[in-house]
Protein backbone atom coordinates (compact mmCIF):
# COMPACT_ATOMS: atom_id res chain seq x y z
CA UNK A 1 0.00 0.00 0.00
CA UNK A 2 1.30 3.45 -0.93
CA UNK A 3 0.94 6.12 1.74
CA UNK A 4 -0.26 9.53 0.57
CA UNK A 5 1.16 12.55 2.41
CA UNK A 6 -0.66 15.85 2.05
CA UNK A 7 1.26 19.02 2.84
CA UNK A 8 1.98 22.40 1.28
CA UNK A 9 4.25 22.23 -1.75
CA UNK A 10 7.59 24.05 -1.60
CA UNK A 11 8.27 23.95 2.14
CA UNK A 12 9.52 21.43 4.66
CA UNK A 13 7.32 22.70 7.48
CA UNK A 14 5.52 20.26 9.72
CA UNK A 15 5.26 17.77 6.91
CA UNK A 16 9.00 17.10 7.13
CA UNK A 17 8.64 15.25 10.41
CA UNK A 18 6.41 12.73 8.63
CA UNK A 19 8.64 12.57 5.53
CA UNK A 20 11.67 11.69 7.66
CA UNK A 21 9.88 8.69 9.14
CA UNK A 22 8.68 7.48 5.74
CA UNK A 23 12.12 7.97 4.20
CA UNK A 24 14.02 6.29 7.02
CA UNK A 25 11.78 3.24 6.81
CA UNK A 26 12.03 3.08 3.02
CA UNK A 27 8.23 3.25 2.83
CA UNK A 28 6.43 3.74 -0.46
CA UNK A 29 4.68 7.11 -0.40
CA UNK A 30 3.70 10.03 -2.58
CA UNK A 31 3.93 13.69 -1.66
CA UNK A 32 0.56 14.53 -3.17
CA UNK A 33 0.90 18.28 -3.76
CA UNK A 34 4.21 17.71 -5.58
CA UNK A 35 2.68 15.15 -7.94
CA UNK A 36 1.95 16.29 -11.52
CA UNK A 37 -1.76 16.37 -12.14
CA UNK A 38 -2.63 16.35 -8.45
CA UNK A 39 -1.12 19.31 -6.59
CA UNK A 40 -2.45 21.59 -3.87
CA UNK A 41 -5.91 21.63 -5.43
CA UNK A 42 -6.48 17.99 -4.53
CA UNK A 43 -5.44 18.65 -0.94
CA UNK A 44 -7.76 21.64 -0.61
CA UNK A 45 -10.64 19.72 -2.16
CA UNK A 46 -10.32 17.08 0.54
CA UNK A 47 -10.02 19.63 3.34
CA UNK A 48 -13.08 21.54 2.09
CA UNK A 49 -15.16 18.45 1.38
CA UNK A 50 -18.83 18.54 2.36
CA UNK A 51 -19.23 14.76 2.12
CA UNK A 52 -16.02 13.25 3.54
CA UNK A 53 -16.68 11.95 7.07
CA UNK A 54 -13.17 12.50 8.45
CA UNK A 55 -12.08 15.86 7.11
CA UNK A 56 -8.74 17.23 8.36
CA UNK A 57 -8.52 20.82 9.63
CA UNK A 58 -5.08 21.52 8.16
CA UNK A 59 -2.10 19.69 6.69
CA UNK A 60 -0.13 17.62 7.20
CA UNK A 61 -2.39 14.62 6.99
CA UNK A 62 -1.86 11.12 5.74
CA UNK A 63 -4.09 8.80 3.76
CA UNK A 64 -3.62 5.08 4.20
CA UNK A 65 -6.30 3.39 2.13
CA UNK A 66 -9.59 4.66 3.52
CA UNK A 67 -7.97 5.97 6.69
CA UNK A 68 -7.12 9.68 7.02
CA UNK A 69 -4.87 10.70 9.92
CA UNK A 70 -4.09 14.34 10.74
CA UNK A 71 -1.60 16.14 13.01
CA UNK A 72 2.09 15.27 13.09
CA UNK A 73 2.18 13.49 16.46
CA UNK A 74 -0.98 11.56 15.63
CA UNK A 75 0.38 10.53 12.22
CA UNK A 76 3.67 9.37 13.74
CA UNK A 77 1.85 7.50 16.50
CA UNK A 78 -0.01 5.67 13.72
CA UNK A 79 3.00 5.11 11.48
CA UNK A 80 5.56 4.28 14.15
CA UNK A 81 4.63 0.63 14.74
CA UNK A 82 3.94 0.07 11.03
CA UNK A 83 7.37 1.39 10.02
CA UNK A 84 9.34 -0.19 12.85
CA UNK A 85 10.00 3.24 14.37
CA UNK A 86 8.16 2.89 17.67
CA UNK A 87 8.89 0.93 20.86
CA UNK A 88 7.14 -2.41 21.19
CA UNK A 89 6.28 -1.76 24.84
CA UNK A 90 2.95 0.04 25.24
CA UNK A 91 4.13 2.31 28.07
CA UNK A 92 7.12 3.36 26.00
CA UNK A 93 4.87 4.05 22.99
CA UNK A 94 2.81 6.45 25.09
CA UNK A 95 5.99 8.11 26.36
CA UNK A 96 7.21 8.47 22.76
CA UNK A 97 3.90 10.13 21.88
CA UNK A 98 4.33 12.54 24.77
CA UNK A 99 7.82 13.43 23.56
CA UNK A 100 6.47 14.07 20.07
CA UNK A 101 3.72 16.27 21.44
CA UNK A 102 6.36 18.26 23.33
CA UNK A 103 8.20 18.72 20.02
CA UNK A 104 4.90 19.94 18.59
CA UNK A 105 4.72 22.58 21.34
CA UNK A 106 8.29 23.63 20.59
CA UNK A 107 7.64 23.95 16.86
CA UNK A 108 4.66 26.19 17.59
CA UNK A 109 6.98 28.49 19.54
CA UNK A 110 9.50 28.46 16.68
CA UNK A 111 6.73 29.59 14.32
CA UNK A 112 5.67 32.35 16.70
CA UNK A 113 9.12 33.96 16.61
CA UNK A 114 8.34 35.30 13.15
CA UNK A 115 4.54 35.49 13.45
CA UNK A 116 3.88 36.54 17.05
CA UNK A 117 0.72 38.56 16.31
CA UNK A 118 -1.14 36.74 13.55
CA UNK A 119 -0.46 34.14 10.87
CA UNK A 120 -2.63 36.19 8.52
CA UNK A 121 -0.18 39.10 8.63
CA UNK A 122 3.17 39.24 6.83
CA UNK A 123 6.35 39.08 8.87
CA UNK A 124 7.06 42.67 7.80
CA UNK A 125 3.85 43.75 9.53
CA UNK A 126 5.04 42.47 12.92
CA UNK A 127 8.81 42.84 12.84
CA UNK A 128 9.18 44.69 16.13
CA UNK A 129 6.99 42.21 17.96
CA UNK A 130 8.94 39.37 16.33
CA UNK A 131 12.21 40.78 17.63
CA UNK A 132 10.87 40.78 21.18
CA UNK A 133 9.42 37.28 20.83
CA UNK A 134 12.60 35.89 19.27
CA UNK A 135 14.76 37.37 22.03
CA UNK A 136 12.66 35.56 24.62
CA UNK A 137 12.74 32.38 22.56
CA UNK A 138 16.51 32.40 22.10
CA UNK A 139 17.27 33.36 25.68
CA UNK A 140 14.83 31.15 27.53
CA UNK A 141 12.83 28.76 25.37
CA UNK A 142 15.59 27.10 23.33
CA UNK A 143 17.50 26.18 26.53
CA UNK A 144 14.25 25.09 28.21
CA UNK A 145 13.19 22.65 25.49
CA UNK A 146 16.62 21.41 24.43
CA UNK A 147 17.61 21.04 28.07
CA UNK A 148 14.59 18.79 28.61
CA UNK A 149 15.39 16.57 25.63
CA UNK A 150 19.05 16.45 26.67
CA UNK A 151 17.96 15.03 30.03
CA UNK A 152 15.63 12.54 28.32
CA UNK A 153 18.58 11.22 26.31
CA UNK A 154 20.88 11.14 29.33
CA UNK A 155 18.33 9.35 31.52
CA UNK A 156 17.22 6.72 29.01
CA UNK A 157 18.00 3.50 30.91
CA UNK A 158 18.45 1.56 27.66
CA UNK A 159 21.21 3.93 26.49
CA UNK A 160 22.67 3.82 22.99
CA UNK A 161 22.03 7.53 22.55
CA UNK A 162 18.35 7.28 21.68
CA UNK A 163 15.43 9.19 23.17
CA UNK A 164 13.56 6.04 24.11
CA UNK A 165 14.52 2.37 24.03
CA UNK A 166 17.68 1.09 22.37
CA UNK A 167 16.79 1.69 18.70
CA UNK A 168 15.89 4.63 16.50
CA UNK A 169 12.29 5.83 16.78
CA UNK A 170 10.36 8.58 15.07
CA UNK A 171 11.17 10.80 18.07
CA UNK A 172 14.89 10.58 17.26
CA UNK A 173 14.17 11.54 13.65
CA UNK A 174 12.10 14.51 14.80
CA UNK A 175 14.81 15.70 17.19
CA UNK A 176 17.24 15.57 14.25
CA UNK A 177 14.91 17.90 12.33
CA UNK A 178 14.62 20.25 15.30
CA UNK A 179 18.41 20.67 15.44
CA UNK A 180 18.59 21.08 11.65
CA UNK A 181 15.92 23.77 11.73
CA UNK A 182 17.38 25.67 14.67
CA UNK A 183 20.80 25.69 13.04
CA UNK A 184 19.23 27.23 9.96
CA UNK A 185 17.03 29.81 11.68
CA UNK A 186 19.20 30.71 14.66
CA UNK A 187 22.82 29.86 13.75
CA UNK A 188 24.34 32.41 16.13
CA UNK A 189 22.26 31.20 19.06
CA UNK A 190 22.96 27.56 18.27
CA UNK A 191 26.71 28.08 18.05
CA UNK A 192 26.48 29.49 21.55
CA UNK A 193 24.17 26.77 22.93
CA UNK A 194 25.21 23.50 21.32
CA UNK A 195 28.05 22.82 23.75
CA UNK A 196 25.40 22.45 26.46
CA UNK A 197 23.59 19.63 24.66
CA UNK A 198 26.17 17.00 23.63
CA UNK A 199 23.68 14.12 23.67
CA UNK A 200 21.37 15.90 21.24
CA UNK A 201 24.27 16.74 18.93
CA UNK A 202 25.41 13.11 18.95
CA UNK A 203 21.86 11.98 18.18
CA UNK A 204 21.70 14.45 15.29
CA UNK A 205 24.91 12.96 13.84
CA UNK A 206 23.64 9.41 14.36
CA UNK A 207 20.40 10.09 12.47
CA UNK A 208 22.17 11.99 9.70
CA UNK A 209 24.45 9.01 9.06
CA UNK A 210 21.64 6.49 8.66
CA UNK A 211 21.75 5.24 5.05
CA UNK A 212 18.18 6.08 4.06
CA UNK A 213 18.33 9.48 5.72
CA UNK A 214 21.69 10.30 4.12
CA UNK A 215 20.29 9.35 0.71
CA UNK A 216 17.17 11.43 1.32
CA UNK A 217 19.13 14.51 2.39
CA UNK A 218 21.19 14.29 -0.80
CA UNK A 219 18.12 13.88 -3.02
CA UNK A 220 15.77 16.46 -4.60
CA UNK A 221 13.00 15.09 -2.39
CA UNK A 222 14.54 16.99 0.53
CA UNK A 223 13.36 20.55 0.12
CA UNK A 224 15.67 23.34 1.25
CA UNK A 225 14.81 25.50 4.24
CA UNK A 226 13.32 28.81 3.15
CA UNK A 227 11.48 31.82 4.50
CA UNK A 228 8.04 30.34 3.83
CA UNK A 229 8.40 27.45 6.28
CA UNK A 230 8.42 27.01 10.05
CA UNK A 231 12.16 27.60 10.46
CA UNK A 232 13.02 30.97 8.89
CA UNK A 233 16.35 32.79 8.87
CA UNK A 234 15.90 36.44 9.67
CA UNK A 235 19.30 37.77 10.84
CA UNK A 236 17.67 40.43 12.98
CA UNK A 237 16.01 37.71 15.07
CA UNK A 238 19.15 35.63 15.60
CA UNK A 239 20.91 36.94 18.69
CA UNK A 240 23.53 35.39 20.93
CA UNK A 241 21.88 34.54 24.26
Amino acid sequence: MTYELYYWDGIQGRGEFVRLALEDAGATYVDVTREPGRGTGEMMKLMESTVEAHIPFAPPFLRDGDQIISHVANILFYLGPRLGLAPKDEAQRWFANGLQLTITDFIAEVHDTHHPIATSKYYEDQTQEAKARAAEFVTNRIPKFLGYFERVLAQNPDGNGHAIGNAVTYVDLSLFQVIEGLRYAFPKAMRHDEVRFPNLIRLHALVKSRPNIAAYLASPRRLAFNEDGIFRRYPELDIAP
